[in-house]
């Protein structure tokens, strides 16, 4: 059982992310070193959100920032990617690069594809992991002081940043796709990662399709929830170099709303994480061309 039992708000509370593009003065600065410290090139939906409360956001920020670079956060974001990409695998994605090349998109297209989705299989880790920290410490959970030993070299976000296609810059069909993506999904947003993918809207159609069929199975959730607690049992495993405490960040929450409120924002990404790296790692499997990797075998 895990020490955070999955638990999605009801009714899910209102976020208030605002774009990079749009991001000024100390929230653009919030933005700038939450990529840098995380090493990604995008500011995920749930790093935005967590930013409207800056006075949590910056208390939460000061005890990740020296955890993060550190050879144990490293570890613990390879554990997880591996644990979303072996459930991704028990759902059997169906492979589409043969279809893609059926309908013209040759190997370079193909593999621009991949890299984006490589993008978020090792971005959204980090991610999902403060989310569950930030969970665990506003909840009075154990997150035990510890030092940090030894130091992952920094790489930053060297991948180029995703092209996103907008809820206002899609068609009629990619509207009802993301209507359907928010629908089946039960959230009122469409996650960074699928705007992304949706640069390609010959290739993101069919490949949700396959995933949505993934999603509606009887046993999607319990996948999903592997995911969850390895996420939570890695993350309460992390050292907590500065001693953050449960009463320091909710006492920083309430500064900036009610501890309440930014609790329920918490919840909403620490619950919707662990499925949306389940069905990242679904999208990338699915790209695989295991007839390839037969012959090389063979």
């Amino acid at each position: 059982m895990s020490e955070l039992p999955r638990l999605k708000p009801d009714p899910i509370p209102a976020i208030h992310p605002v774009p990079e593009y749009a991001a000024t003065g100390d929230l653009a600065e919030a933005y700038k070193w939450t990529r840098e410290g995380l090493g990604v090139p995008w500011m995920g939906v749930v790093a935005m959100a967590f930013a409207h409360y800056p006075r949590f956001y910056e208390t939460l920020w000061s005890a990740l920032k020296p955890l993060v670079g550190s050879d144990a956060f490293t570890r613990a974001c390879h554990d997880l990617r591996e644990q979303a990409e072996q459930e991704a695998v028990a759902l059997s994605p169906p492979s589409i690069s043969g279809r893609l090349g059926e309908i013209g998109y040759d190997q370079r297209e193909i593999e621009e594809i991949r890299a984006c989705n490589e993008v978020f299989s090792a971005g959204n880790m980090p991610y999902l992991l403060m989310a569950s920290l930030a969970r665990l410490v506003l909840e009075g959970g154990k997150w035990p002081v510890g030092t940090v030993a030894g130091r992952t070299p920094e790489q930053g976000p060297d991948a180029p940043r995703p092209v996103l296609i907008e809820p206002h810059h899609a068609d009629a069909t990619m509207s009802a796709l993301y209507a359907d993506i928010r629908g089946t999904l039960g959230l009122p947003f469409v996650n960074t990662d699928y705007r992304a993918f949706a640069r390609w809207p010959s290739y993101f159609a069919p490949a949700w399709a396959d995933l949505k069929r993934a999603v509606v199975r009887d046993d999607y959730e319990h996948h999903v929830a592997r995911v969850h607690d390895r996420a939570v049992a890695l993350a309460a495993g992390l050292p907590n170099p500065t001693g953050l405490s449960s009463d320091a960040l909710r006492e920083a929450a309430a500064a900036d709303a009610t501890s309440e409120d930014v609790l329920a924002v918490v919840r909403l990404f620490q619950w919707l994480l662990p499925g949306l790296a389940l069905n990242v790692a679904f999208l990338r499997e699915q790209l695989i061309d295991h007839r390839v990797l037969e012959q090389i075998a063979r």
